[in-house]
């Protein structure tokens, strides 16, 4: 009889990409995903460490588990991902409802290890830095599920070590995988039934493997997935400024299928705090790397990351942070006050006062949910290119994406999802698109079978 995994994810999309592939990997074990805690015979945390208070809400959701399970049998509890890699065994020693600690570059010893735990009930932490083992073992492990837009990981780890970041800590140097490697999965997502490849990386365009005397760069693999017949859209994610090279660059002058959406952050709009946060990139240069794309296809738009009230930033340097957002009117973005991460050399600098912080933040996330909201007022009594990806449960209507990663609710069958149809907006809001089917556009069919 199969044990059932019951898998919450918190954090990035390669945290997405991690659990999808863990309970891949626990099947060969006989271990079936639920989606229903109550029934699970193991429970995996997937933690992410890049915001506030990452350890202690980890520590609050195994509250709520060993609550649900009080008068049952206990599952074994598992906690995975960045917070895992940083706290380790310490995470053992203050909850002992945790069976099993293992870091994401750990994941190829997950199977092996809960067999151990089964068999001797010993608690142990894994958190070695495996990536070639683990990206070699990962990669036997067929992906079986259907899905219309699907994470691909090109890229993990990073060698910029940006004061704020723990990144390099918990998921090591930067580490490529190989070129053909990365085809082989995107072709075996496209036979899923994907429409859509997201290639992930901390540092995804610093993307390099090298074979055969020949360096393989980011722009190559989007090339070689603009072949391959049944993918509509390609995206990546998340860029770093500096590795914004020109063959990169160009891939938005030729390529039919790399979508005009281009997510860079770029975290303040003052030279003094990027050099502060040690991101080796100038504000001029990013403005001249969106002045460039927007050469090749004033088409595209800019999202991009803002941290507020880093340590050392002055009143000049977040009125430049606006004169930015203002000059370049991004039309997604994420920002987020500044909170120290443990053994980041941020961490040992003098906090800016806590109300300044949010005040400036407010202002900030006024400025890009107004550019926000204009863009997708744009989109009204307009015609768009959406993807449908799925059906909203109970309500007959399709959810989907345009280009641009707007969300689009619109009425219709569940036999377009996988499709890319016409929706006029009608409607909108500051986080989704709402509109009718253009039932008069000649679809172009490619059916999940």
């Amino acid at each position: 009889m199969s044990k059932k995994v019951f898998v919450k994810t918190f954090g990035c999309q390669m945290n997405v990409y991690d659990s999808d592939k863990i309970t891949d990997a626990l099947k060969i074990i006989g271990y079936k995903k639920t989606e229903n805690l109550n029934s699970a015979d193991c429970f995996i945390l997937n933690t992410c460490h890049i915001r506030d208070k990452a350890k202690e809400k980890v520590y609050h959701e195994i509250g709520r588990v060993r609550e649900t399970f009080l008068n049952k049998r206990k599952p074994l509890v598992i906690v995975a991902g960045c917070v895992a890699q940083a706290e380790n065994t310490e995470m053992l020693k203050r909850e002992p409802y945790i069976d099993l600690v293992i870091g994401p570059q750990s994941y190829h010893k997950l199977n092996e290890t809960i067999l151990k735990f089964e068999k001797n009930k010993f608690k142990n932490e894994i958190t070695d830095f495996d990536t070639l083992e683990k990206f070699n073992y990962l990669d036997k492990i067929k992906n079986k599920k259907s899905k219309v837009s699907s994470f691909l990981t090109i890229q993990e780890g990073c060698d910029k070590f940006c004061h704020f970041c723990v990144v390099p800590y918990t998921r090591g140097p930067e580490y490529s995988r190989p070129f053909d490697q990365i085809l082989n999965e995107a072709n075996v997502l496209v036979q899923n039934g994907s429409k859509e490849i997201i290639l992930l990386g901390q540092n995804v365009n610093a993307y390099s493997y090298q074979e055969f005397n020949k360096e393989y760069r980011l722009s190559d693999l989007i090339m070689s997935l603009e072949k391959i017949d049944g993918i509509e859209r390609i995206r990546y994610t998340t860029s770093h400024p500096r590795d914004m090279t020109k063959d990169l660059l160009d891939c938005y002058k030729v390529s039919k299928k790399l979508m005009p959406f281009v997510h860079l952050p770029i975290q303040s709009g003052s030279d003094k705090i990027l050099k502060l946060m040690n991101r080796k990139h100038k504000v001029e240069e990013y403005i001249n790397t969106y002045n460039y794309l927007k050469g090749v296809n004033d088409r595209i738009e800019f999202s991009s990351d803002f941290i507020i009230g880093y340590p050392g930033e002055e009143t000049k340097d977040f009125e430049n942070t606006i004169k930015l957002i203002d000059k370049l009117k991004f039309i997604n973005s994420y920002s987020f006050i500044y909170s120290a991460r443990p053994g980041t050399t941020a961490s040992k600098l003098e906090p800016i006062k806590d109300e300044i912080s949010k005040g400036r933040l407010k202002i900030v996330q006024e400025k890009l949910f107004g550019y926000q909201k204009l863009k997708n007022k744009s989109f009204e009594n307009k015609f768009i290119d959406v993807l449908v990806e799925n059906e909203i449960q109970g309500q007959n209507k399709l959810f989907g994406r345009n280009e641009y990663m707007n969300s689009v609710i619109f009425e219709g069958n569940k036999n377009l999802i996988g499709n890319i149809v016409q929706v006029k907006v009608t409607k909108t809001n500051q986080n989704t698109l709402f509109g009718e089917l253009h039932k008069k556009k000649d679809l172009r069919q490619h059916k999940i079978e």
